[in-house]
């Protein structure tokens, strides 16, 4: 019975001893400060405060790990739950619904040896779904050089893209051009087929697709051309930087981008490419500075085979 009496004290001391370390409450300064940073819903802030409070407080160690588990597993349930209703939005979204884009616009005038005054305008619009994202655009350019038009060019195009897997997507493509200067008052294009994302980053994106495609075209003698095609398209687009000083007061993000679209055919090789680097000057309103070239492999007579634009323009995206 002695014996029982003396072991007894001592397994409990040693419990207590044991268990004192887990049961030790933050310091309410720290406590205060680690409820800030929590509050803030940014991990890397919750971790840097824990691990500090840690290196402080090592008694505290269990109630630390307790505070860091839970944020972990609020914010796993809120991001859960953003989500689900992210999706639902989306599968409940109507046809005008979820529509993002992007409006463009430049202008030039000169006097002097030369009057001249162009024009140039475009509209892109994208709506991103679960699976489906659909691509429009509007483009025109417009020039006059000692009063005769020196320039008319337009383009219009939709795509839908349906993503099968992560990497692997189909496509369909229907495209209208018109541009007198080139030799066609029309040229129409339809295609379909399969691509691939080569590269998908925070900075970098590249994609390819390739498929078949039927073409018809309209000269301006009158006569028509239609064929079976080819079409090789690229797309690729690079954040060249977060922030890039313009003025004193002016902050902008530079973009670093490209597309290329290729058809194919036994009588013509059309190449359409085009470059741009664009400054963000704001949320909404941006700078862009493109390069395009046309290129024909057998262009109608009196055509050269490859045309060129810079255009300089202001962006507004919504």
């Amino acid at each position: 019975m002695t014996r029982v009496r003396l072991i007894a004290p001592a397994i409990a001391l040693a419990t207590s001893a044991a268990a004192s370390p887990a049961l030790a409450e933050l310091p309410e300064p720290v406590r205060a400060m680690i409820d800030a940073a929590i509050e803030t819903g940014d991990p890397g802030k919750v971790a840097a405060v824990i691990e500090i409070a840690r290196s402080t407080n090592p008694e505290s160690a269990h109630e630390l790990d307790t505070l860091q588990e839970a944020f972990n597993e609020d914010r796993a349930e809120a991001e859960r739950i953003a989500a689900a209703e992210e999706e639902r939005r989306i599968r409940e979204a109507g046809l005008l619904a979820n529509w993002s884009g992007q409006g463009q616009i430049g202008a030039f005038q000169s006097s002097g040896n030369t009057e001249s005054i162009g024009l140039t305008a475009a509209l892109s619009l994208t709506r991103k779904g679960l699976d489906w994202t659909h691509k429009m655009k509007v483009a025109a350019d417009y020039q006059r050089t000692d009063g005769e038009t020196s320039r008319k060019q337009w383009l219009a195009s939709y795509e839908p893209r349906y993503q099968f897997s992560e990497r692997a997507f189909t496509y369909g493509l229907a495209q209208y051009e018109s541009n007198r200067f080139q030799g066609y008052t029309g040229r129409y294009a339809l295609s379909g087929g399969l691509g691939w994302k080569l590269v998908e980053q925070s900075d970098v994106n590249l994609s390819i697709k390739l498929g078949p495609a039927y073409r018809r075209t309209e000269f301006v003698d009158g006569t028509t051309d239609n064929n079976l095609a080819a079409l090789f398209g690229l797309d690729f687009d690079w954040q060249l930087a977060d922030k890039v000083k313009l003025t004193n007061d002016t902050s902008a993000t530079a973009e670093g981008g490209g597309q290329a679209l290729v058809f194919v055919d036994s009588e013509n090789i059309s190449l359409s490419a085009l470059t741009g680097l664009e400054a963000k000057l704001n949320s909404s309103l941006s700078t862009r500075l493109t390069y395009s070239v046309e290129y024909n492999s057998d262009p109608p007579a009196g055509s050269v085979k490859t045309d060129t634009l810079a255009r300089f323009t202001l962006v507004y995206g919504f």
